[in-house]
């Protein structure tokens, strides 16, 4: 049933006539205020119901039949509003960023966004999507849904055509909204058709996180604060922030994307920032209070997760970068995008700036690691000699040397001006994905399940990090107080000494979850 909202009448006039239709039966009401009194002082004051051979008997029952009639023709007025709102609705023209752009996101972006384009067909902006893919029909004509490849594809009884494929087929209902859309002129209501169509779409509230998690979550990100008093982890569709000397869960922060990948706390500012997304659906980059857990700017919604991030040295800029394959640079006073850096062939999966900020160096599955002016966005650097994925990067204090390491399990140490190799460091026994540069410390975690300290410029082991029982995905380092943080596939916790190598604190980083430790 419809039920409106006073509150609303102002704005919607079919609200309007229901409430006016709702305020008349009030006042048919309160007319018949006194003879309701006089009912009411009929009761025999021994029963609970009005006496047989009271006079106030019938006038009770016309009263209540007249009013229970009245309040029949309000509830029949109101459905019938509701049906003609309702057939209203129907008539309003098809919004491409409200209605059909969600819909291409959640079902057909894995098949044919930037990374992949099956059947040469690509649609992650508007103005790809008008474009044809390998079958050189048009996949929207505008005004003609029976003419539109786009719309044939949807509603096609052949598996091998139907999209999306390896999926449930449309609903009839959105299918429908499409022909609309189409028979309606194909317009394009967003202000610029060669955006990714995420960032067309009003960002929803994210869902809650689980109250408690039945099992631990990777930890994919962990971050010291700017006085290692509280560190932060990600969660499910949470941040949570921990106590490190304790091991105690302090606050979660919420509406955060389904993973977080990246932790960064703002240097000389009080802001944290996070990236993450689901892979293959949308990936985004946002500033939050840490303290409050207020989302503070959304700075930027791509078209698949994000994997990276990092803050300039003085905290005016935050570069990330995923699974589109590229690199975004903000300002964080304006938040908005200030470099769109499009070099890599495939994901973007770390970034670091140098001393002064006037360099970023990135890491590719591509197989390459590079460096570029982060003012210009200008491609200084490509290093070439991994020959398999690239999955941690650092630069030296002085932007003179740089560092890479991967799936060929050894860090790889190169020339930041000219890519020379200069040296490499082995003794992994796998995957190398994570590196962290900080006062000549390189420390790195690695799918061996373990994390290595190395001194710079001499390459010395200075001392490694065992204890953890699955990959470790995570580090930061905080050099005042000698405390590094690892975070593991198990959602595992460490938080070690780094002046003697002192284990200090072990937690699962998932509030709610019992340990069997925890449990004795």
């Amino acid at each position: 049933m419809f039920h409106p909202s006073f509150s609303d009448s102002a704005h919607d006039p079919v609200v309007g006539q229901a409430s006016r239709l709702f305020s008349t039966c009030l006042h048919q009401k309160h007319d018949r205020r006194d003879a309701l009194s006089y009912q009411a002082h009929s009761r025999n004051p021994t029963t609970s119901h009005f006496d047989a051979c009271s006079p106030a008997r019938p006038a009770m029952l016309h009263i209540s039949n007249a009013v229970s009639l009245t309040l029949m023709a309000f509830v029949l007025a109101l459905d019938s509003l509701a049906n003609v709102a309702q057939d209203a609705k129907s008539l309003t023209t098809v919004s491409f960023t409200n209605d059909i752009a969600p819909v291409l996101i959640k079902k057909c972006l894995t098949c044919h966004g930037p990374e992949k384009a099956k059947g040469g067909y690509q649609l992650h902006t508007f103005e790809l999507m008008l474009k044809a893919g390998d079958s050189e029909s048009s996949p929207i004509t505008a005004g003609e849904p029976d003419e539109s490849e786009l719309q044939r594809r949807l509603t096609t009884a052949d598996p091998d055509d139907r999209m999306p494929q390896k999926d449930d087929t449309l609903p009839a209902a959105q299918i429908a909204l499409f022909a609309r859309w189409i028979k309606e002129g194909a317009r394009f209501d967003g202000n610029d058709p060669k955006a990714p169509l995420v960032s067309l779409v009003p960002r929803a509230s994210h869902p809650e996180p689980p109250a408690s998690y039945r099992f631990p979550m990777p930890v994919t990100a962990v971050a010291f604060n700017l006085d290692a008093q509280e560190l932060a982890v990600g969660g499910y569709h949470e941040i949570t922030i921990w106590s490190p000397t304790e091991g105690k869960l302090l606050r979660r922060i919420k509406n955060v994307a389904q993973r977080t990948q990246a932790l960064a706390y703002q240097p000389k500012g009080s802001l944290l920032a996070a990236v993450g997304g689901a892979p293959g659906e949308a990936g985004e980059a946002a500033l939050f209070d840490p303290v409050s857990g207020s989302l503070v700017k959304l700075l930027g919604t791509m078209s698949d997760v994000m994997l990276a991030a990092c803050f300039s040295p003085d905290g005016s800029r935050l570069a990330a970068g995923g699974g589109d394959n590229s690199i975004h640079i903000f300002d964080i006073a304006t938040g908005k995008e200030q470099l769109l850096i499009q070099q890599h062939a495939d994901w973007v999966m770390a970034l670091a700036f140098d001393g002064d900020g006037t360099h970023i160096a990135s890491a590719s599955r591509d197989r390459t690691a590079r460096i570029y002016n982060s003012k210009t966005g200008e491609l200084e650097t490509t290093y070439n000699d991994h020959n398999t994925a690239v999955f941690g990067v650092a630069l030296g204090s002085d932007g003179k040397r740089a560092y890479s390491a991967g799936r060929d399990r050894k860090i790889h140490l190169w020339e930041a001006k000219d890519g020379k190799k200069s040296g490499e460091i082995g003794g992994f026994d796998d995957d190398v994905v994570r590196l962290f540069f900080k006062k000549d410390n390189l420390f790195s975690c690695s799918t061996d399940k373990l994390i290595r300290q190395h001194a710079m410029p001499d390459r010395k082991l200075v001392r490694t990090y065992s204890g953890h029982k699955d990959w470790v995905h995570a580090l930061d380092y905080h050099p005042g107080a000698n405390r590094l943080a690892s975070g593991s596939h198990d959602g595992e916790v460490r938080i070690w000494n780094t002046e003697d190598g002192t284990l200090l604190k072990t937690f699962v980083a998932a509030p709610g979850y019992v340990t069997a430790q925890n449990s004795k």
